[in-house]
């Protein structure tokens, strides 16, 4: 499992079309699934998506959770599921690949 936190500057909602727009560009991702809560303190959303690595013969999962609720949008990135086995889950660097392009897609808006 691979996992980053970061802030950007742009709004949660934002986040999701953005990742979604670059890994779109795969032929074999998924947008599973979003959920966004808008709230008087802030907003939450969250998207997982989904895509096939040929390196590990798996599918790979991100989650991806945007809030804005102290008027910075934090952004946690969660790769898992591109491990083969029982017991070892080895997944050749596919949660690495996952997180990173969402990092990539991200990072002209990274604050700090």
């Amino acid at each position: 499992m691979e996992v980053k936190d970061l802030k950007v500057s742009i709004a949660p909602q934002e986040v999701l079309e953005l990742v979604w727009q670059q890994i779109n560009n795969a032929i074999s991702a998924q947008f599973l699934d979003k959920y966004i809560q808008e709230t008087e303190q802030g907003t939450v959303a969250m998207g997982l998506f989904e895509k096939y690595y040929v390196r590990s013969s798996n599918r790979a999962t991100l989650t991806v959770l945007a809030t804005d609720f102290d008027g910075v949008t934090h952004v946690h990135l969660a790769a898992g599921g591109g491990g083969q086995g029982a017991i070892f889950r080895f997944d050749w660097g596919a949660g690495e690949d996952f997180v990173e392009l969402a990092e990539d897609t991200l990072r002209q808006y990274m604050l700090e």
